[in-house]
């Protein structure tokens, strides 16, 4: 394997680039567009009061509500590749062949956003309203769903391992922070083009908004895989020109031992990884229920809830810049312990919060924040691992840390909503951020 040569631009920019390239699934398909064109496809409402009236859908033959099959669909793509990321990297790590593996991720989640076209809707809406007993199989669109975050999540532990393999530990924060803001400003440009799309089909030629929305699932798939390219042709090989054999699983599983064990004497990256999983619990679930939230508590309109997810966006990319500046006059764990002061804030604020105008500028803040702590906490694990090659089985339980973390946080918010409101469980969210700050406090005092 050839030496790669550090700090090189346009590696840099190639690198960061990748972040734009797959953060419209994150916004397009699991934010904006597919989960109320999912939510219209497969419910009947009252015309006067937009109550539900029926929500059942066929999974595989198992009838549910819509919406616990989309969450069911949510909990099984992140626990799949929390069980298969460490895996996956170990062998990476072995063989040296990380940009095959970010390759299978980006391909795999590309075409299934591109899948996703088949979601049919005159199908749909003819069936519910002509037979009172009709579950519509979402079994094609939900498995689309879940392979398109499989696909995400596993390509991100790929990309992000080769952080500390392009540039030196002084451009850790700065790089991270690009990558984050070229990733919250291109996926905004995509969506406000599918948002248009959607609202003037006629504009496009295209005949109505349904089938503007199928059209935009494919778009995402192209802007994924299209622009990855720029990555994939710029980014070094880390082959080791190791032989695939039989026993690769299992060179794989000793990688995963070694990772373990690296764990063990290093306490400040074993601490910092408790503490990343209590604050990636609190901000995870704050990001998918925000727009539920304004739905349910404030009856606050679908355009007023895109204008807000717009918002955070495009806040999101100087709050980026933002916590690396501050990282570098003040300290990457105090200014994440600072976060965690303000998230407490946010979570109280809003549960005070009964006016729209209130919600707009909580989300300004949690655009703030949320970019900030995304970029900031890559760049600080990469600089406690401390470490430039074979660094795949450590992202994947950065990773895996990240995703278990969603679990537990939407778990949580939703069996207090169940039982009190989605208010109590906004207030509760206080808990994990509060415990984050207590670690991370604790992390600065470990030499």
């Amino acid at each position: 394997m050839a030496e790669i040569v550090k700090n090189n631009k346009r590696i840099m920019n190639s690198w960061a680039i990748y972040d734009m390239a797959n953060s419209v699934y994150s916004l397009c398909i699991a934010t904006a567009i597919f989960p109320p064109f999912y939510d219209n496809l497969t419910s009947i409402r009252n015309t006067f009061n937009d109550e539900v009236t029926r929500d059942l859908v066929s999974f595989f033959g198992f009838q549910l509500k819509n919406s616990v099959i989309y969450e069911y669909g949510l909990s099984i793509a992140f626990l799949a590749i929390a069980i298969m990321g460490p895996i996956l990297s170990g062998i990476a790590d072995y063989t040296g062949n990380k940009k095959g593996f970010m390759k299978f991720f980006v391909y795999l989640g590309a075409l299934s956003c591109i899948g996703l076209y088949f979601f049919d809707e005159t199908y749909y809406r003819y069936e519910l309203l002509m037979d009172p007993n009709f579950a519509p199989d979402v079994t094609w669109p939900i498995m689309c769903f879940i392979l398109a975050t499989i696909g995400f999540s596993g390509s991100f532990v790929f990309y992000n391992s080769y952080l500390p393999e392009i540039c030196t530990e002084d451009h850790y924060e700065k790089l991270s922070a690009k990558g984050f803001a070229l990733g919250y400003g291109g996926s905004v440009l995509l969506l406000l083009v599918n948002l248009m799309m959607i609202q003037k089909p006629d504009w496009f030629g295209i005949p109505d908004g349904g089938t503007a929305a199928r059209i935009a699932f494919v778009t995402v798939g192209v802007w994924w895989a299209g622009i990855a390219q720029i990555t994939f042709f710029n980014l070094p090989s880390t082959s080791h020109g190791r032989k695939v054999t039989s026993q690769i699983v299992f060179n794989g599983l000793r990688e995963l031992k070694r990772v373990f064990h690296d764990l063990k004497v290093q306490p400040k990256l074993r601490g910092f990884l408790f503490a990343f999983f209590f604050l990636s619990t609190g901000l995870q679930t704050v990001m998918f229920v925000a727009a539920l939230f304004g739905k349910k508590e404030l009856n606050m309109p679908t355009a007023k809830l895109i204008v807000t997810v717009l918002l955070i966006q495009l806040i999101a990319i100087p709050g980026s810049f933002f916590f690396a500046w501050g990282a570098n006059k003040k300290g990457n764990i105090p200014m994440l312990g600072l976060s965690t002061i303000v998230w407490i804030s946010i979570c109280i604020a809003a549960y005070c919060t009964t006016e729209h105008y209130q919600f707009y500028i909580i989300a300004s803040i949690v655009g703030l924040v949320m970019g900030g702590v995304q970029s900031l906490s890559r760049a600080t694990f990469t600089r406690l691992l401390n470490r430039e090659k074979d660094t795949a089985s450590y992202y994947s339980f950065y990773d895996a840390t990240e995703k278990i973390a969603i679990v537990l946080g939407t778990l949580s918010y939703g069996l207090i909503d169940h039982f009190y409101s989605m208010r109590q469980s906004v207030l509760a969210l206080m808990v994990f951020f509060m415990i984050a700050g207590v670690l991370l406090w604790r992390i600065r005092k470990v030499r």
